[in-house]
């Protein structure tokens, strides 16, 4: 009888590793349907790490994005599953015990089955109790063991974990290559000394395509008894983010393997779909450079999902670096040169700091130490003097374990600090919070939402939250989308004129009735400053107010439906009848 293995599609996880949003709720519910109809996925993952932060840099709600988008599927009989980030829960820095709880009973309630638990340290007082919660709120908890390449992470290293993890009660271990760097012979060696000691687990490997050996991977976890395979869909495929379905599947059938059938025409109408989402507004936050593979990878070990992140970072320290070795008569250095220097100098700071995994939030740690080093050379400064206190929590053990020896330099340069190392369980160090965010929410006459989701909102991500509630959040969005599509056309060679002449075309102007001079506001206790870009008007509403040669204010009525785009004139600019006063959207019917 052949072994059957089952598909996953991480339509988080494809977005997250190829630019800095993910797809609106309105367009996860447009991809839903066409997944469905595919019909080779047993498990789709809905939601988890970063989801709900960018949802909330929209300045939209990620409870109704995440109860929208899993109903499809809860509705077909797949599986949704999330990430889940052990003690930082849903983001990047550790979450009291009482919200981590409280996640576990929002996240089932809103539809999602599985969730994934990780560890960035691999440390098991992080994931157990994540692991209890999960069960106690009816959530299947999928353990997870961050997949690294280094001299302490051997097979028994992993093995051990796993026996700890699901002696503590997972019935799922997944197997996180987040940077595609676990040796294929290593992965099936793990593989099956997990599968010959619990044949009754289910092994999930989630491997992505960054230096190029997540096929050969695939292969081997499947042929040592692998369950599921995390699985991507073309435009987006491939590069830095996972390998496509179509090409997994093939491979698998011809080895022997049981694996479902894939819809093509399906299949074609999600890719044409996912595509859309990326010229509508997606594509221009999305790194180029993530499309690519690159076997440098291997020699940094830096997960697929943060090199958009990381490229950016060197882009903004380039010039000063080059000015700085300009000044003192120093060959300067090209992006290619800096990039390859930080490959080595993450090298040079992982052993140093006890080979953390490198993956959220422990790679962006080591590679600020990395990046912040080659700054501090140049300047002539030491090295290490930059880290900042998230950094010092993941060295003094504040995060949990780390799984090797810290150099002696480190060392005493705490000592010197007057840092104290702890090895108390990390979650110690964060008291409950539920209560303190309970009174802000009474306070500003907030609802808790259904099954208090909103509550949990607040407490998981509190700044982010009071944007998305006060409206900053929308405009800020609004703001860089704008940005962004301007310097994207200014890449193909359009000029300022062109780029304004092409959007305000696009779009259609509220004009001057009368001539005179713009007041916005006219009200005592209001500013006088025009409407924010993305403010939503009526037909009713005022939209401003002119001031004639004899001096009447003549109110200006919307007579639209719709929201701000541009606007053009200023607080007491004179006008003419008929003249622009700025550019709206309407609102679709």
């Amino acid at each position: 009888m052949k072994k059957e293995i089952k598909f996953s599609l991480v339509y988080r996880d494809m977005w997250q590793s190829s630019g800095k949003y993910q797809p609106r709720v309105d367009q996860l519910v447009q991809i839903a349907p066409l997944i469905i109809e595919m019909g080779c996925f047993s498990r789709v993952e809905t939601n988890g790490g970063a989801f709900e932060q960018v949802n909330l840099l929209y300045g939209e709600n990620p409870n109704k994005a995440v109860r929208a988008f899993t109903k499809p599927f809860n509705d077909a009989g797949i599986q949704t599953h999330m990430l889940d980030r052990g003690l930082n829960a849903l983001r990047m820095y550790p979450v009291p015990a009482d919200v981590r709880k409280l996640m576990y009973k929002v996240k089932h309630a809103q539809g999602v089955d599985i969730t994934r638990i990780f560890c960035g340290l691999n440390d098991v007082r992080n994931i157990i109790p994540s692991i209890q919660y999960a069960k106690a709120a009816g959530m299947i908890p999928q353990a997870t063991l961050c997949i690294t390449f280094s001299p302490v992470h051997t097979v028994e290293y992993y093995a051990n974990i796993a026996d700890q993890l699901i002696e503590a009660g997972a019935p799922e271990i997944c197997l996180k290559d987040m940077a595609g760097v676990g040796r294929p012979v290593f992965l099936g060696k793990l593989t099956k000394a997990i599968k010959d000691k619990h044949p009754e687990v289910i092994i999930q490997y989630h491997g992505h395509s960054g230096p190029g050996l997540s096929m050969a991977s695939i292969l081997e976890v499947c042929q040592n008894g692998a369950d599921v395979i995390d699985v991507a869909i073309e435009p987006i495929s491939w590069g830095k983010v996972h390998p496509d379905v179509i090409s997994v599947q093939a491979m698998l059938k011809d080895a022997g393997f049981k694996v479902p059938e894939i819809n093509m025409s399906a299949y074609m109408k999600a890719r044409a779909k996912t595509q859309e989402f990326i010229d509508d507004f997606l594509g221009y936050f999305m790194n180029p450079g993530n499309k690519l593979m690159s076997s440098l990878l291997l020699t940094s070990g830096l997960p697929g999902g943060m090199m958009g992140s990381m490229m950016a970072d060197l882009e903004g320290v380039h010039s000063g670096i080059n000015l700085m070795l300009k000044n003192q008569g120093k060959p300067e250095l090209s992006i290619d040169d800096l990039l390859v220097k930080l490959f080595e100098e993450v090298q040079y700071v992982w052993p140093m700091v006890g080979y953390p995994p490198l993956v959220t939030p422990f790679s962006q740690y080591v590679k600020n130490i990395a990046l912040m080093n080659i700054l501090t050379e140049v300047r002539g400064e030491p090295k290490f003097s930059m880290m900042d206190k998230h950094i010092w929590g993941m060295i003094l053990g504040e995060s949990g374990k780390l799984p090797g020896k810290l150099d002696p330099q480190i060392i005493a340069l705490a000592k010197e600090k007057g840092y104290e190392f702890t090895d108390k369980n990390p979650q110690d160090n964060y008291p409950d919070e539920l209560d303190k965010y309970r009174k802000e929410m009474d306070e500003n006459g907030w609802e808790y939402g259904e099954d208090d989701e909103e509550l949990f909102e607040l407490a998981m991500h509190d700044r982010q939250y009071r944007d998305y509630k006060s409206g900053v959040a929308k405009e800020r969005f609004l703001t860089d989308l704008a940005k962004a599509k301007e310097e994207s056309m200014a890449e193909k060679g359009y000029t300022a004129e062109d780029i304004l002449a092409i959007k305000r075309a696009k779009y259609e102007p509220v004009t001057s009735e009368v001539k005179g001079q713009v007041i916005w506001e006219i009200d005592v206790d209001s500013p006088s400053m025009a409407p924010a870009v993305g403010k939503h008007f009526s037909p009713d509403d005022i939209f401003c107010y002119i001031t004639t040669s004899w001096g009447e204010h003549t109110p200006v009525k919307a007579n639209f439906d719709g929201k701000i785009i541009e606007v053009i004139a200023k607080q007491g600019d004179k006008i003419n009848k008929g003249e622009p006063l700025a550019y709206i959207e309407r609102t679709k019917e």
